[in-house]
């Protein structure tokens, strides 16, 4: 574990899933004092879900801070952060029912983690996803992680792995031509910019778009054009 330090220490942690479900990983990362990445680590998840993959990277994180260690935090997953901070409160008075009374999903995760957060101080950071001049300690997450879900292979400063590349890529053929070609101009009843994305990532709507899609920004970070217009109701 990583030894007790008298100040607040800055990390990142993210998951990846090729296919949501489909090959999964999770990755964290822990800054020093300029934010520059000390240690982190990387492991594979076999087939799983996206939100699987962020709990278990948060989990991990946790696992591998020792507990008077003030963290902040910082993920681009909603759905982790509100489950451990904002829904898990309900869940509990519920007797683990969401609002629905239907049973809370991924529940084991969600209880090691609220039992791994019990008399610690951590504050959670919401970063947006791939994005240009983004958060770099996330963007090293997400690349780990990416890069576990794709070789299913664990990695880390402990192992002496190299840096995750800047693209690990992604499974299966590269996007259509067409996908490509589209970026260039708008689609029907969309307005604003789109671009090609360089990277996977999630969509507000919580659909998955590949490299190499059409995406567009809305207000919480890019995903679909046809998503940007409920985007600020999510």
């Amino acid at each position: 574990m990583i030894g007790a330090m008298p100040e607040r220490v800055v990390a990142a942690c993210d998951g990846a899933s090729k296919g949501n479900p489909g090959p999964a990983g999770w990755a964290w990362v822990v800054a020093d004092e300029g934010e520059t990445p000390t240690r982190w680590e990387a492991g594979p998840l076999g087939t799983a879900t996206n939100n699987v993959a962020e709990l278990t990277a948060l989990e991990r994180l946790l696992s591998a801070v020792a507990p008077e260690v003030p963290l902040e935090i910082r993920m681009d997953s909603q759905y982790a952060m509100k489950a451990v901070t904002t829904w898990l409160p309900g869940w509990k008075r519920k007797g683990w029912k969401t609002a629905a009374g239907k049973p809370v999903a991924n529940r084991e995760l969600v209880v090691r983690i609220d039992e791994l957060l019990a008399g610690r101080s951590v504050e959670f950071r919401y970063v947006p996803a791939h994005q240009v001049d983004g958060d770099p300690l996330n963007d090293f997450a997400d690349r780990a992680a990416s890069q576990a879900a794709v070789v299913q292979r664990p990695a880390g400063s402990d192992q002496g792995s190299p840096e995750p590349p800047a693209s690990s890529g992604t499974s299966g053929p590269p996007a259509p031509a067409r996908r490509r070609t589209a970026a260039k101009t708008s689609r029907p009843g969309a307005t604003g910019r789109t671009l090609t994305a360089k990277f996977a990532g999630r969509c507000v709507c919580g659909r998955s778009y590949a490299a190499g899609e059409t995406i567009a920004k809305n207000p919480k970070g890019w995903g679909h054009p046809e998503c940007r217009a409920g985007a600020g109701d999510a």
